[in-house]
């Protein structure tokens, strides 16, 4: 997090600056000018001086602030001349701005204050909507005003171009005055407060801002609405008469506070908390108001959101105090009304909004460190300088504890020593350890003894050689008030501590060393403090002054005294004697509930379907046997009534970000949803605040599940279409014959990171291949990305991006008169589509594929296209939709080409890159178990370039899993999958869709002698292959229907539609369709195999396990919601005597792309029966079909 700055005045009207990565008080030097408050945000602060004139204080920055003035140059064609300055009456100014009515000619454009300087002279903006325009940047109309274009037509009667020039903000880093304007029939009204906020209203744009001052007439004066970039610019003052929170109107001498609406026109009165004593003081934040009473107690006011913003009651906190201010996210200081230091409240969160306990900055000014040398000299020579400085070397604040111990030492009948009339202190000033404690010091009554006739063992105060120090105060804990003490005579106190007080001798410069900052005004609007942000303020650095030390919350041994001892004894047993005797009791309730609040929008899956501004609570317990449990509530309202959903952490199965341009939102997965295609879809405003529902969320459900830290080496492993990495541990019910686990019922985690493709083996290797074609190597981390803090590791987690491109078609039609053009027929598709032709796609209309991802590049032809292009990259064919190819012939009616721009993507996850070649597919040999020789130390890698190239990687292991370099394998076309399976055996499919085997791989010829070409399926083209165990699976390219055998049912289509390919409505459904084929009649003998076997269609890929375990990627499943568009499936029924399984178990849907299910060898626990089959030499599963060829019951080494 950036670092910010919280802004104070002291009592000498100094304005400083405390960075929240810093550890001293830096001054903002400007001599002429003193302040008596301040109103800060992000990056600048407004002042109110003491000239009841208001100053903007803008910090230095790299990014310079600079506003654009414009003005529109227009005419009207005349039939002599054509184009020229002279318009009609009723016509717009020839100089005027963008709506005509204001003139505005361009030496009349002046500086708004001499804080600003031009940047540029006036130029013609030669641009419109993004694109270029003809020379002299004129666009043309028919007349003012109407819709402006570029192209000049017959019917264009006037035009216009728009000027620009930049102008810069210069005074950084110094006090600019706001002027006031100044209306000559009244009377002077300065002003006497001011008060800057805004920036966290959600329909108002990034960066606006509101400020209000009110004058000393008590009338409130808003800014016009202005955003950071515009903050410099020296507004005009207007008279309002309504305002945010305002205090505070009197009657009958009662002061109350104000409150009045962002949208509203009157004030609604709150009522103090006291009759007695008014309000003098409030401050606002998102959902929170603190206010100060006259009697300088502080209030907290419960109830306040935005449905009631006026709130319920309020809640007095412990502690006095001058003022209060609230900042950024709701965090709380305050100035001391004892000690005139500043404040923090420790404890602020969004569930706990009124904190825990107040503490002291103790932070140094800069010029402190430049006399640290110096005290310890002043102090040892105190035989020249006397007690004054010693005194200025020690604090008169005495805590609580002080006061009672020394009672304690003085006894009830000794009287209490005076004060001595030469201390520097006046009567006024009183000692406090914070804002909550009550006055130790006042004026000695005339019989009290004088110094030096108090008798005892204990040593004078005065004669201690090191700093007093302030012990340890909760400032939440509200004791009663004590009796006033006396401080002894002859006690050193700090007259720093008192505005009336005397400098002591020798130490009258402002910057002493041996003073501390008495403070006036405090303001945190730009200072950004959050739950897990660690501050310097509170601990202060060797080698400061004394005064300053003295404010350290170091233990003293007074808070040993001797009544102290005695409570915690009497504690202790009260403790023993209450909870030993009924320890074999059970917990009555939780031992902790923890709760957090937001809101969010759900997407309202019945009627009116539509995002809806939800309320969400998640709750978390932890019961007394340390399991930590959840529950997520979801308040909404439908018709006036109020209604709720609620979800279990413990049943959420998959929390998925969801690919969409326009929102930042995420789905929740639970087994029934997951059933039903029809998760909870929730949104955020912004990426930020998804990621910490994300984050906050996926730990939750990890914890409830008591899942942490890595995978393990047997982790499933998928990517969606979003690029979004996932893992599941396996369940060795996962694969078991009887009893099988749902797959709908596991658990996916989100790793950090984004990939298109993940491949796993079982001895820990797992690498990825991003959009770009990048190979990654995981690292043994988990988190990155959203997941920050106890979500993920700390190490192994490296800075990522990818690259990927987006494609657009533009489809035109031949015309006989003047050949191919963008007028196509009324049932063609659109002219700018995708690659289906069913959604319009355009240049202008064509965003990334979501809010995180950047243009990095424009809009370029794609000459890669399947099929190829000719010259200018178009492809024929003779109908939409049909085969294309790269010439034109006599029958090709149509033509299409395609455009492709680049997007980048920047996040992190345990990921490290393995340079410098480009993949397109990975496969790592599995870990088969009871196998002699597949744990190896070297393993098998093979991929496939972006160009088609095979490549060996060599010097894999389980500690070096990124190997050490490439082997290139010899092959006469370029290659588009291979996969490498159980005893080495290697497939792969070209590009033209046909198979290969590679002959003679092993462990001591890694790369094997030669390719067998393997048929493809009858007028398929293949395009992806896995490799078991035993089993090779295959998906084609084609989309071409087969019949599915009976008793068989295909993936993802209802039963109305099996036999619906030829109509239109089974049109679009075609083209997704891939089927997948089953590789018969392998065997040690033959690795070849003999033919292929279709098995079920509308599969997009698959991956085939350690034990012939199938898994797949559906495109669309019977029942689907819109948002699926990959889902999960199991093959079940798989066993050695069928090994082509007997059913689909559908899982988790939504946009997955990839599984890799080739690292779990996970095996079921044998049954019973099964073992009682096994010994009666019974096939354990349906008998064995005559003809069918023979294969082995277990693992087989080819």
């Amino acid at each position: 997090m950036p670092s910010s700055a919280l802004w104070a005045v002291d009592l000498f009207g100094r304005v400083h600056m405390l960075s929240t990565a810093g550890q001293s008080w830096e001054l903002c030097r400007d001599t002429q000018l003193e302040f008596k408050r301040v109103s800060a945000a992000t990056q600048c602060c407004w002042g109110l001086a003491c000239d009841n004139q208001v100053y903007v204080y803008v910090r230095a920055s790299d990014v310079p602030i600079r506003w654009q003035e414009e003005a529109y140059e227009n005419q009207r064609w005349n039939p002599v001349g054509g184009f020229c300055e002279k318009l009609l009456p009723s016509d717009r100014w020839p100089w005027s701005d963008v709506s005509g009515l204001q003139p505005r000619p361009l030496d009349g454009v002046a500086l708004p204050s001499p804080h600003w300087e031009w940047e540029s002279d006036w130029h013609v903006d030669e641009n419109f909507g993004g694109e270029p325009t003809e020379k002299g940047g004129w666009t043309y109309a028919i007349d003012f005003p109407a819709t402006y274009t570029r192209d000049k037509k017959w019917n264009s009667c006037v035009r216009r171009r728009r000027w620009l020039r930049y102008r810069r903000y210069k005074s950084r880093d110094t006090w600019a005055q706001i002027p006031q304007k100044d209306d000559p029939k009244q009377l002077p009204d300065p002003f006497n407060d001011l008060s800057v906020g805004g920036w966290e209203i959600t329909d108002e744009p990034v960066g606006h801002l509101s400020l209000w001052a009110v004058s000393l007439q008590g009338k409130v004066r808003p800014v016009p609405p202005c955003t950071l970039h515009r903050r410099s610019r020296a507004p005009l003052w207007h008279l309002l008469h309504s305002s945010l929170w305002q205090c505070c109107g009197r009657e009958g001498g009662a002061a109350r506070a104000f409150f009045w609406g962002r949208v509203g026109s009157s004030w609604s009165v709150v009522e103090p908390p006291t009759s007695e004593n008014g309000i003098m003081h409030v401050s606002v934040g998102v959902a929170v108001v603190w206010a100060v009473t006259k009697d300088r107690k502080v209030w907290f006011r419960r109830g306040v959101n935005s449905h009631n913003p006026c709130g319920t009651s309020w809640m007095e906190m412990v502690g006095e105090m001058m003022m209060v201010n609230v900042g950024l996210n709701d965090q709380v200081w305050g100035i001391g009304y004892e000690d005139r230091a500043v404040y923090f409240r420790q404890g602020v969160t969004p569930s706990e909004l009124s904190g825990k306990t107040w503490k002291a900055i103790v932070a140094s000014r800069e010029c402190d460190r430049s006399h640290s040398g110096s005290n310890s000299s002043l102090l040892s020579a105190g035989c020249f300088f006397g007690d004054e400085v010693k005194g200025s070397g020690e604090s008169c604040a005495l805590s609580d504890t002080d006061a009672s111990s020394e009672a304690e030492r003085l006894g009830p009948d000794q009287p209490v020593p005076a004060e001595p009339l030469d201390s520097p202190r006046s009567p006024e000033c009183s000692s406090a350890s914070g804002p909550g404690t009550s006055k130790t010091s006042e004026r000695a009554t005339e019989g009290a003894s004088p110094a030096g006739q108090t008798s005892g063992p204990e040593p004078q105060p005065g004669q201690a050689s090191t700093p007093a120090e302030l012990p340890w105060t909760n400032i939440d804990l509200k004791e009663p008030k004590k009796a006033p003490g006396h401080s002894t005579a002859g006690f050193p106190e700090s007259a720093s501590l008192c505005p009336l007080g005397l400098l002591p001798l020798g130490l009258e410069e402002p910057c002493s060393a041996s003073d501390h900052l008495l403070w006036a005004w405090v303001s945190g609007g730009g200072c950004a403090v959050e739950a897990h942000t660690v501050l310097k303020w509170f601990t202060v650095q060797s080698g400061l002054s004394p005064s300053v030390q003295t404010l350290s919350l170091s233990i003293t041994p007074a808070q040993t005294a001797a009544w102290r001892k005695q409570i915690f004894q009497q504690l202790t047993e009260r403790t023993k004697r209450e909870l030993e005797n009924f320890q074999h009791y059970e917990q009555a309730v939780e031992q902790s509930v923890w709760v957090k609040t937001g809101t969010l929008q759900w997407w309202c899956d019945w009627k009116p379907h539509k995002w809806m501004d939800v309320r969400v609570a998640l709750e978390q317990f932890t019961g007394h046997d340390g399991a930590r449990d959840g529950i997520l509530f979801i308040y909404y309202v439908v018709h006036e009534e109020k209604k709720y959903l609620h979800v279990f952490l413990n049943e959420v199965t998959a929390l998925v970000p969801v690919l969409n341009e326009a929102k930042h939102s995420f789905a929740l997965y639970t087994p029934e949803r997951t059933r039903q295609r029809w998760p909870v879809r929730l949104a955020a405003t912004t990426e930020q605040d998804m990621n910490d529902w994300l984050a906050l969320l996926n730990l939750s459900c990890c914890e409830s599940r008591k899942v942490h830290g890595r995978p393990s080496a047997q982790a499933i492993w998928s990517t969606t279409c979003k690029g979004d990495i996932f893992v599941s541990e396996p369940s060795p019910d996962l694969e078991a014959s009887e009893h099988l686990l749902p797959c709908d019922q596991m658990f996916w985690r989100q790793m950090g990171g984004h990939l298109r493709v993940v491949e796993a083996s079982g001895q820990g290797v797992v690498w990825g291949i991003g959009y770009d074609g990048t190979a990654w190597v995981y690292t043994g981390g988990y988190g990155g990305g959203c997941f920050q803090g106890l979500a993920s590791s700390t190490s192994n987690v490296h800075a990522q991006s990818d690259v990927k491109s987006i494609c657009i078609y533009e489809n035109q039609r031949w015309n006989p008169v003047t050949g191919y053009t963008s007028r196509g027929l009324p049932t063609d598709r659109y002219m700018w589509s995708d690659a289906s032709g069913l959604q319009e796609c355009t240049k202008a209309g064509t965003k990334p594929p979501s809010l995180q991802w950047a243009w990095v590049s424009d809009w370029s032809v794609d000459f890669s296209v399947p099929g190829g292009t000719d010259q200018e990259g178009w492809q024929y064919a003779s109908d939409f939709p049909s085969s294309y190819h790269g010439y034109k012939t006599m029958r090709d009616f149509v033509r299409r080409r395609r455009w492709a721009r680049k997007c980048k993507l920047v996040t992190s996850g345990p990921w490290l890159e393995v340079a410098p070649i480009a993949l397109g597919d990975v496969s790592i040999i599995p870990k088969i178990p009871g196998v002699r020789g597949s744990e190896q130390h070297s393993l098998a890698l093979w991929a496939v370039s972006d160009k088609g190239d095979v490549l060996c990687r060599l010097g894999v292991s389980e500690l070096n899993p990124a190997g050490s370099s490439w082997l290139h394998v010899g092959t006469d076309q370029p290659f588009a999958s291979v996969s490498v399976g159980g005893c080495h055996q290697v497939w792969a499919v070209a590009r033209d869709g046909s198979a290969f085997y590679r002959g003679s791989v092993s462990p001591s010829q890694p790369a094997g002698d030669c390719w067998y070409h393997i048929p493809s399926p009858p007028k398929q083209r293949l395009k992806q292959v896995s490799v078991g165990q035993t089993s090779v699976y295959a998906v084609d390219e084609n989309g071409k229907s087969f019949p599915v055998p009976s008793g068989h049912r295909g993936l993802g289509f209802p039963e109305h539609l099996d036999g619906m390919m030829p109509s239109l409505a089974s049109r679009s459904l075609t083209q997704g369709l891939r089927n997948l084929w089953y590789r018969q009649g392998v065997v040690p003998s033959y690795p070849q195999g003999s033919g292929w076997e279709h098995v079920s269609n509308n599969v997009q890929r698959v991956s085939v396990g350690p034990l012939d375990q199938v898994w797949v990627i559906a495109n669309k499943v019977q029942g689907s919601h819109s948002l699926s568009r990959g889902t999960v499936c199991h093959r079940t029924g798989v066993r050695p005597l069928e090994p082509k399984g007997q059913g689909w178990d559908y899982g988790i849907g939504g946009g997955w792309d990839h599984i890799c299910i080739r690292a779990n060898a996970t095996r079921a626990p044998r049954s019973v029966s099964q073992e009682t089959a096994g010994e009666q030499g019974l096939p354990n599963g349906p008998s064995l079909v005559a003809g069918a060829p023979q294969e082995a019951m277990g693992p087989v080494c080819c």
